[in-house]
């Protein structure tokens, strides 16, 4: 019998905390929806590449429209989603449903592409960019707030949910 608690199948694994969630939540985001971003620009969904935030604005060389360019943009924006996400947890994690979510996602649209929008000088006023481009880019945005905003509410309200519960069952056993 003490030989089967000693199995790895037997054991349980050690929940990780609401902020480290929060930090694997931000990266695993920035890295998949940049990475989307890519995509849309390489089939001329959108005019707008991850490379056009981060590297363009700063190097002007041949690479840095190129595949490590991208590449390296992707990594970039997706340790920058972390700083995203805890400012979500911070703010915003005691929030329901998905649609504060959503709205943080198009305010971020919003924020990139209106108010930081004289930090990127190769990407055009958003009142000058294609309906293509709009439209995209609003798309994903709203889906990687989704994404961030909604896991972490839920890891939230579920960690406290799981606190009451275990509150309970703990106080009516005595």
């Amino acid at each position: 019998m003490e030989k089967d608690k000693s199995l790895e199948q037997n054991q349980r694994a050690k929940p990780t905390s609401l902020i480290g969630n929060t930090i694997i939540t931000g990266l695993v985001g920035g890295l998949l929806w940049s990475f989307f971003g890519f995509l849309s620009s390489f089939f001329n969904f959108s005019k707008v590449s991850p490379a056009s935030f981060i590297l363009r604005p700063w190097l002007v060389t041949g690479w840095s429209d190129g595949f490590l360019g991208q590449l390296i943009s992707i990594v970039v924006i997706g340790i920058l989603s972390i700083a995203i996400a805890i400012i979500y947890y911070l703010l915003f994690k005691h929030l329901k449903g998905i649609w504060p979510s959503a709205v943080f996602g198009i305010a971020l649209w919003f924020i990139v592409f209106y108010l930081l929008q004289p930090i990127f000088p190769n990407i055009p006023h958003m009142t000058k960019l294609d309906s293509d481009t709009v439209v995209t880019t609003i798309c994903l945005y709203l889906l990687y707030g989704t994404f961030i905003g909604y896991s972490i509410s839920y890891a939230y309200l579920d960690k406290k949910r799981m606190k009451i519960y275990n509150f309970r069952s703990i106080k009516s056993k005595n």
